[in-house]
């Protein structure tokens, strides 16, 4: 059975390798990462976003949680990711959303042979004895602009262009700060992954970087 763990820094690439590995080897994918968003609209939908027991109403949230709540395009607005990278420091909440990746890495490895979980300390905490860890980034510059183009706007002037590109870079660094400074379970690599910086390179490139790794030791066969 197989488990593939990608970690790595917001607009990385690591949401993109994680969904095309799971295409080419026929593994269910989980973003953890939409966990945290999906408990954060909720919060946001239910006005407690502001609540002082914070922790608290994110368990809450958190233990009714399906995963087909997480295909919900709403996850990916800028307020939910804030508010997503805030309630990631609570260790209440990780660890009752930890419970759930392992449950679904054991459920889908006993069913379809592997799974691919990516997300925030996929390799150091929640699958650390997978067959295969990947940590991917980019430079802050080259997220920020991948971010912006995931916004698709069409109409912004030179000069509006440059001010949301300088605010998304500035919004980039403080999670960057933040998710590697917290204390519980801070974002970093794991000693035995494959780091892979994606700033001047193609998604096709980092996808034949990370099945070249994993079909050289001969478990999977593509």
């Amino acid at each position: 059975m197989i488990e593939i763990a990608i970690d790595g820094t917001a607009a990385s690439g690591k949401g993109t390798l994680a969904r095309r590995l799971s295409v080419k080897y026929d593994f269910p994918h989980l973003d953890t990462g939409s966990m945290y968003r999906m408990v954060a609209l909720e919060l946001i939908n239910d006005k407690k976003n502001d609540y002082t027991n914070l922790e608290i109403e994110s368990c809450k949230i958190a233990k009714k949680l399906s995963f087909k709540q997480l295909e919900n395009n709403k996850l990916r607005t800028e307020v939910v990711a804030a508010l997503a990278s805030k309630i990631a420091s609570f260790p209440g909440l990780r660890e009752t959303l930890n419970l759930k990746q392992i449950e679904f890495a054991n459920v889908n490895k006993e069913k379809y042979g592997g799974c691919i979980l990516d997300g925030r300390d996929i390799g150091t905490k929640i699958l650390p004895n997978a067959n295969f860890k990947f940590f991917i980034n980019a430079s802050v510059e080259i997220r920020a602009k991948r971010r912006l183009l995931e916004k698709n706007i069409s109409f912004l002037h030179g000069n509006d262009e440059e001010c949301m590109l300088q605010s998304l870079i500035i919004d980039i660094t403080k999670r960057d700060l933040s998710d590697s400074r917290r204390k519980t379970s801070p974002l970093v690599p794991a000693e035995d992954a494959f780091i892979i910086d994606t700033s001047s390179i193609s998604a096709d490139e980092v996808m034949s970087i990370a099945t070249k790794i994993i079909e050289r030791s001969n478990k999977i066969v593509g």
